[in-house]
Parts: structure tokens; sequence; C-alpha cells
């Protein structure tokens, strides 16, 4: 995003350094190369419905919401940017916002990336690890999570393996949040 932003994610804005510096740092003990991948969305975490709703404020003022349901219980609205916002080497258009739930988070602002790897969802974990060091995975903090978030009309199968440090997640799917919206129609 270039021009005039939003006065609503100008402390979005000002985090997004943070983010790009602790998710190279992280990616890079991984070792995995982000830049070989095919990155769909960027999401933030919030812990107070006000936040949220400033933030889903600011996001209008600079594209679309192209889908907000429950998910797992909760709100998560999801926006199409009229420009792309630069991470990294990517201009990323689609942001995920989901609204604050049981948990706290250590930090509001930019949380984690999301990667589509193409292929059989059975296989989603076995194709993600392999793009993963052993040494980066057993580092002290280094979480894994299989789930498979689901929302209402999706008929999209939607596994998800998360690799957190517990501030930066890095989250792989088998399919872009749009082919998984795009779903619920069919």
């Amino acid at each position: 995003m270039t021009g005039p932003i939003a006065e609503e994610l100008t402390d979005l804005i000002n985090d997004l350094p943070r983010f790009l510096t602790s998710l190279d740092e992280f990616s890079e003990s991984l070792g995995l190369r982000l830049a070989d991948l095919e990155i769909d969305h960027i999401a933030v975490r919030c812990n107070q419905i006000t936040t949220a709703e400033r933030w889903k404020k600011g996001f209008l003022q600079h594209g679309t919401l192209f889908s907000e349901k429950n998910i797992n219980g909760r709100p998560v609205a999801l926006f199409e940017l009229t420009e792309g916002l630069t991470v990294g080497p990517w201009a990323i258009t689609l942001i995920e916002l989901p609204w604050p739930g049981n948990r706290l988070y250590r930090h509001e602002g930019w949380e984690h990336i999301e990667v589509v790897l193409r292929g059989k969802e059975s296989e989603l974990c076995n194709r993600a690890l392999a793009l993963l060091s052993d040494t980066g995975l057993v580092q002290p903090g280094v979480t894994i999570k299989n789930s498979a978030p689901a929302g209402e009309g999706e008929r999209l199968p939607n596994p998800t393996l998360a690799v957190s440090n517990g501030s930066i997640t890095i989250k792989f799917h088998p399919w872009s949040l749009k082919e998984i919206v795009e779903s619920e129609g069919a």
C-alpha cells in the first residue's frame, strides 16, 4: 500500500517492519525458503473487539470485504486490498482479520502468513515438513499443530499445518483463501 494510509491502520503499518524481521529470522531458522513459495495471505491478531472493529474500518478504506463468517467459533473477516501490501518480495492483497477469541496474544499486530502447497490434502503435512530442516523444528519454543478450520458451507477440505515460535506463525494449506470461499457457492 502506498499513499495515505487509513489512520485506523497506523499501528499495523508501524508493526510491519517487526513482523518482517521476525518472519525472516524464523523462516531462516527453519531452513524454509519462503521466496520460492506461493504466499496466499497475511493475518493479524488482536485481543480486543474494539481493535478488530477499528482495523476492519481501516481495511475497508483500502479494499473490499469478500468474506465474513464464523470459523471455529469466532468471526473472521477477509479483505482484498486494491493495492498489495509489500511483505518481503510479495505484494499481498489478501488480509485475514479474526475477531478475538479465548486466547490472549502476546502481541497485537501481524501474526502469520499462509503458504499454499498444492497437492493432495492428505499429504499436506508431509509436503510442508519436507520443506523444513529437522534442526529448525526441534528448536526450543517451536511448535507444530495440525488442524482443519472450516467455515459454514465450505466444500473443500482445508487441512492446516502451523509452525510457530510463539510470536510468528507460518501456516500451510492446500488451497488459497479465494478457492475456499468460492467453494461455498459450488
